[in-house]
């Protein structure tokens, strides 16, 4: 060995060190358990995102058609003060909050008199007054829907959607589970038709 040489010239060599695997990094991880994580990562980004948007927009919508019916129903409908010309027939057990439709009378607009069929509580009496709504025609009708009604409406369905939205998630998730499922049981049952008969042949020397 030379001056020049350097000491470990005529050594062994020192063993290569394997770099370790990056952070994080799992060697055990599939491919398909790569694609679940980020099908899931993508699905709870479309419920987190999507379900209150669907239930605020569905909300509104509902509610918004509602109060337009509201509105025309006001409208076109209207009370009178009617007398009752047949008295009600008071049911078995029947309590005063009760109504039965009966004969009525009242005198619309024009001064006409009008007849109709309409519900009266059960305490009253031939001869006694009831407000009723009738129509522009005389028709007798329900009352108008109220604010209360569309607002009810509204947050009924922005529920309903919350609830579709929520469903369909679990269902997409549970699909794509499914089908990764089947996949990698197929690809083990290939590997094992592979490797069986290797291990297979070492039990029979």
């Amino acid at each position: 060995m030379s001056a020049q040489d350097p000491p470990h010239a005529s050594g062994p060599h020192r063993p290569h060190k394997e770099q370790p695997p990056p952070r994080g990094a799992n060697p055990l991880r599939r491919t398909s358990d790569r694609a679940e994580a980020w099908c899931s990562g993508f699905l709870l980004a479309v419920l987190v995102l999507g379900l209150p948007v669907a239930s605020v927009t569905a909300g509104l919508a509902v509610h918004e058609s509602t109060m337009r019916t509201v509105q025309a129903q006001s409208a076109e409908r209207f009370q009178v003060t009617a007398r009752v010309t047949s008295a009600p027939e008071a049911a078995s057990g029947g309590t005063a909050d009760e109504k039965q439709k009966v004969q009525v009378r009242w005198t619309d607009k024009d001064g006409r008199q009008q007849t109709g069929s309409a519900p009266v509580p059960l305490d009253k009496t031939a001869g006694s007054t009831v407000r009723i709504w009738v129509d522009r025609e005389g028709t007798v009708k329900n009352p108008p829907m109220s604010a209360t009604n569309a607002k009810a409406g509204g947050w009924l369905m922005g529920g309903m959607t919350a609830v579709g939205v929520y469903a369909g998630f679990v269902a997409a998730r549970k699909g794509m589970r499914l089908a990764l499922d089947r996949r990698r049981y197929a690809q083990w049952d290939a590997e094992w038709d592979r490797v069986e008969p290797i291990w297979s042949a070492r039990f029979h020397r």
